[in-house]
């Protein structure tokens, strides 16, 4: 539910953060957070806010385009429609798919970490978006899928009511943190578009994604 509580450990998680930052943020006010005696606890959906807000605060996609090269993340291969009404199942399918890209060294653990992070807290950042994504080790450069959902997956618990239809999947190694946070935001900020979004939702093939996803 919404206001689970979590401890440091789980935020750290959720995060790809060492605890030590998450308790550092929470003594300088900088993350939503209380405390029960001397232990610092953190509301599930005050965390999933704060999240998304500075998701949607990044850099406008003009202003990271620079940074983000969309063909040199993304293939028409990876690009995948998914009839799939779940989030279990579409996210399976597209991890899968995301699998197969030379970056990723290990599908299950990839397959794994995806529902491992989305057990913890829900991805899904409003307007009809979901933004799966996990930093692991055995991933050797920044790579991304895209899943164009032809049902609404009603089960992402998305901030603001409207169900998913759009899947970001992205995946990097550790020590991508900066160039992470900046794909991360990029999409967040591209996809605030309804136009693009109702464009991608109505593409026939991958190709027509695509090129709608790497015009700058």
């Amino acid at each position: 539910m919404g206001d689970d509580i979590l401890t440091i450990e789980e935020v750290a998680k959720y995060l790809r953060v060492s605890e030590r930052t998450v308790y550092d943020w929470a003594q300088k006010g900088e993350i939503p957070a209380g405390k029960i005696g001397t232990v610092w606890r953190f509301k599930r959906s005050e965390i999933e806010k704060w999240v998304n807000e500075r998701l949607s605060s990044g850099a406008r996609p003009e202003e990271t385009a620079t940074l983000v090269r969309v063909r040199n993340i993304l293939s028409p291969d990876r690009i995948v429609f998914i009839t799939h009404s779940t989030k279990h199942d579409a996210l399976t399918e597209l991890a899968t798919n995301l699998a197969t890209a030379p970056q990723i060294k290990n599908e299950k653990e990839l397959v794994s970490g995806i529902l491992e992070r989305e057990e913890l807290m829900s991805t899904a950042v409003g307007r009809g978006i979901a933004i799966p994504h996990v930093r692991l080790s055995s991933v050797t450069d920044l790579v991304m899928s895209v899943g164009i959902c032809k049902n609404d997956i009603i089960d992402f618990q998305p901030v603001d009511d409207v169900p998913v239809r759009l899947l970001i999947m992205i995946a990097a190694a550790h020590n991508q943190h900066t160039y992470y946070l900046q794909t991360l935001s990029y999409f967040s900020s591209k996809l605030k578009d309804k136009p693009l979004r109702d464009a991608l939702i109505s593409a026939k093939t991958e190709m027509d994604a695509f090129n709608l996803l790497v015009k700058e």
